[in-house]
């Protein structure tokens, strides 16, 4: 009879090579925050936060000021009193607390794998998650993660220190050296469902995704910014966007396996590709929008410290405008 149990001969290599594996990964990890801590971080010292002020807000206690109720604010900050008495619909405005809980729903499915210039989407993802970790633990914030492959495949719970920022960032680079066991369609959906249960706390959410996904995301992800402050970052590839003319190319889906062969060198594909993208882009930040969530949009070929500060200035600007009415959509160069 055929042992299906492997010998320990075999069993001691696979422990080897998975050792291997996850070495290979925290050094990967220890490298890309050094890299970022001297190239991105030391440019956004004192710029993106501030000296006391979080660029995020926290929940708070100590009542600030009133203001009428705009659309998507929270409707447990109304002040019932007041709005009797003036008849107007007004909420509470809280001073902000510098510690605050941040978690990262990270989307590192296939499709993020792709980049047509000298970075993937991953990379970028993996920037922006080690520069924001950083910078807002350094602060005494915490910070979590929750990995998604083919499927849910990890829950950091929020801590502070770099040590748990490698520990993040391990997570993702592990993660994209073992990858998934089958291929198949990202589901965002089941991936924000999970988060609003395992947040049982108010906190500042980040979700990292190309939103190339299975259709049915944008209801769940509306239902998480009426209890978090949500941001969506939105990793792209300009190839996405324009195909050159390249002659006759193959093309695979990176999460179903799918190819084909396509000839970009036919001025009408290329015009037909050009508009179902920038269809796509209109229905996109048209359900971020309606979902009433701010939107970071990251490049492949984007300098990291430049797109964050630009869109710390539009909250800084929201915020000082006192509008949480309008979400910041498509910060982008």
């Amino acid at each position: 009879m055929k042992n299906w149990w492997p010998s320990k001969r075999a069993r001691a290599a696979n422990d080897a090579q998975v050792a291997a594996a996850a070495e290979t990964a925290a050094g990967a990890a220890e490298r890309l925050l050094r890299r970022l801590e001297w190239t991105v971080i030391r440019r956004l010292d004192g710029l993106l936060q501030g000296n006391y002020r979080t660029l995020m807000r926290g929940t708070g206690l100590d009542l600030a000021d009133l203001r009428e109720y705009q659309l998507h604010d929270d409707v447990r900050h109304i002040d019932w009193n007041v709005t009797a008495r003036l008849q107007t619909p007004h909420v509470r405005v809280f001073t902000e607390d510098r510690e605050m809980a941040a978690w990262f729903v990270l989307d590192l499915s296939r499709s993020v794998d792709f980049g047509s210039g000298l970075r993937a989407k991953r990379e970028i993802s993996a920037g922006f998650v080690g520069v924001l970790a950083r910078l807002l633990t350094r602060h005494g914030n915490r910070v979590g993660a929750l990995v998604y492959g083919s499927d849910l495949e990890a829950v950091i719970p929020p801590r502070s220190g770099r040590r748990h920022v490698l520990h993040l960032l391990h997570s993702m680079e592990r993660r994209a050296v073992e990858g998934p066991a089958a291929q198949g369609m990202t589901r965002l959906a089941e991936l924000l469902q999970s988060a609003a249960t395992l947040m049982p706390r108010r906190a500042t959410v980040f979700v990292v995704s190309d939103f190339l996904s299975e259709p049915g995301w944008e209801k769940p992800l509306a239902r998480l910014a009426q209890r978090h402050e949500v941001v969506a970052v939105r990793l792209f590839d300009p190839l996405e966007l324009s195909l050159p003319d390249l002659g006759l190319v193959p093309l695979r889906d990176a999460e179903t396996g799918d190819q084909l062969w396509v000839d970009t060198h036919d001025a009408g594909f290329r015009q037909r590709f050009a508009r179902l993208a920038a269809e796509r882009e209109n229905t996109l930040r048209t359900a971020l929008a309606k979902a009433g969530v701010d939107a970071l949009e990251l490049s492949t070929d984007d300098d990291l410290a430049a797109a964050i500060l630009r869109f710390a200035d539009l909250r800084k600007r929201r915020v000082r405008a006192g509008s949480a009415a309008r979400p910041l959509q498509a910060a982008t160069a």
